[in-house]
Parts: structure tokens; sequence; C-alpha cells
């Protein structure tokens, strides 16, 4: 019997989530700062999403016709 899909190991923190866990957040709202440690509470902290970049397409080089 084969294992399902969603349940492999292999590459699972290459994967895109949507949403990142709770130490990866604190540190993208500390980056933007958007959170204070001092006077916010870690709890009910704002769901941060992450979005997947996407590579730009390859343009294809013209071909100089002067060269020859």
């Amino acid at each position: 019997m084969s294992v399902d899909r969603s349940l492999r190991t292999k590459n699972t923190l290459v994967r895109h989530r949507n949403v990142l866990r709770r130490a990866e957040r604190l540190a993208k709202l500390l980056d933007d700062g958007k959170f204070d440690e001092e006077k916010d509470s870690i709890l009910g902290m704002p769901k941060v999403a992450h979005r997947k970049s996407v590579a730009g397409k390859k343009t294809k080089k013209k071909k100089d016709d002067s060269a020859s």
C-alpha cells in the first residue's frame, strides 16, 4: 500500500504554506514594526500571509542578423 501524497515528509519545508507559524509571524511582524514586544501579547497575534514569489518568465533573445 502506498503513502498518500499529503502525508509524505519529503520537501515539507519547501512547499508553499498560506499562513506562517507563530515564531515566523513574530519575526515578520517585528521586521515590519507592527508588533511591540513590551506591550503586545503573543496571544491573539494577527495572521501574516506568506505569499509565494513567482519567478518571471524568461525572455527569448533575438538573433542579431547584422553580425553575419
